[in-house]
């Protein structure tokens, strides 16, 4: 209701002054005894005034030029007084019309039309009436436009926004699944290997041990050299093992990477933004950094879930000549202070004996001005990590 009534105020401002215009008008006019015809036309004005705000387009234009035949029967019947009518009418016009804003001060002329109304009663209902209408026009419309299309904007934004995120989550599924799909190669790649390989071998040694089986009592000395065949045969196996899972197993940067795209998408799921950004040759990083890369990224992402109340986390790896830098950056409430725990102890155990340095960074929210606020967006807590390369 009180919506509504905000939404309307002007009309019913601009119904309650005519209808008090046109009961002092009738009252003024009385003592000349009021017809019939005066009271109906009045009717009538007061009727078409108040069914043009039910509609919009040709037909309020229709009943605004209804309204004005009516107001002009008024003038030729009941005289002057009813002038103030017909500025009421004249500010209508305009408003319906999109007049300028001087052709509002041209009702003012009224003034210099002799009648049986106070000049000065005439002037202050024209400045009332110029007032209320010129600020509707010239300000609470172009304001509620300009509110409109802002938030037309703002849903554009958002759509906007939300199409990228859409096509962002699109990208990193396609990512994972091609990543996913690259290691149940290499896996079925080594499968294949290892059958073409290592089957005919062992098929061949078991054929022997069967066959020096049965001839070990009669004929021992060629029973023991069958032996010693598939010892060897069996030693060049576990040789050619060795060498297929050096050469054929999966890469541990791919490994990593996956499990970090994994990580993005589980943070996504649980309603937090998450993005992984990589710069430089990440086949620079050696097996044992992308340990403590992981462990480390994996407990940041942890403590941001669990404390930070945060809607977005960035991970950053840049591989530089001689140095990994490792950032993890959340966007949350932040803290006053910075307690090492058993989690960050143990970040910065790693990074120590991995020759690196670690550093913590975080401000309470709660304790910054707006400014502040809106700088420190993006840094609510970051964990930042050097690694040597050599």
């Amino acid at each position: 209701m009180a919506d509504r009534l905000k939404e309307n105020y002007f009309t019913i401002i601009r119904m309650i002054l005519m209808l008090l215009l046109t009961a002092y008008i009738l009252g003024s006019y009385e003592d000349a005894g009021v017809s019939v015809w005066v009271l109906l036309l009045t009717l009538l004005y007061i009727s078409a005034m108040a069914l043009k705000e039910l509609f919009d387009g040709k037909i309020r234009a229709l009943l605004l030029f209804a309204t004005l035949i009516i107001w002009v029967s008024l003038m030729l019947i009941g005289g002057r007084v009813f002038l103030l009518l017909g500025v009421y009418l004249g500010y209508e016009f305009f408003l319906a019309f999109n007049a300028g804003p001087y052709l509002y001060f041209s009702l003012y002329l009224v003034l210099f039309v002799p009648g049986s109304v106070d000049t000065f009663f005439m002037l202050i209902v024209i400045a009332m009436l110029h007032a209320l209408y010129y600020q509707y026009r010239f300000v609470v419309v172009p304001y509620r436009e300009q509110m409109y299309k802002e938030t037309v904007t703002q849903q554009d934004l958002k759509r906007d926004i939300e199409r990228k995120e859409s096509a962002a989550k699109e990208a990193h599924r396609k990512s994972m699944l091609l990543a996913e799909n690259k290691i149940l190669e290499e896996r079925a790649s080594l499968s294949q290997t290892l059958h073409d390989k290592l089957g005919h071998n062992i098929n061949g040694s078991i054929y022997q041990l069967e066959a020096s089986k049965v001839i070990m009592d009669k004929e021992p000395e060629k029973a023991k050299a069958m032996l010693q065949a598939v010892i060897d045969q069996l030693r060049t196996g576990m040789d050619e093992i060795r060498a297929i899972l050096r050469k054929e197993r999966p890469e541990k940067k791919k490994l990593a990477l996956l499990q970090l795209h994994e990580l993005c998408a589980d943070c996504i799921n649980k309603g937090v933004q998450a993005e992984l950004n990589t710069e430089g040759d990440m086949s620079k990083i050696p097996d044992d950094l992308w340990e403590v890369i992981l462990d480390n990224i994996f407990e940041a992402v942890t403590n941001s879930l669990k404390y930070s109340r945060c809607k977005r986390i960035d991970i950053g790896i840049i591989v530089l000549n001689k140095m990994i830098r490792c950032t993890v950056t959340d966007d949350g409430a932040g803290c006053d202070k910075i307690v090492d725990g058993m989690g960050l102890s143990g970040m910065r155990k790693r990074v120590r004996e991995a020759g690196g340095t670690i550093d913590f960074e975080s401000t309470d929210i709660n304790s910054m001005d707006i400014d502040a606020i809106g700088h420190r967006a993006e840094h609510g807590f970051k964990v930042s990590m050097l690694l040597p390369l050599e």
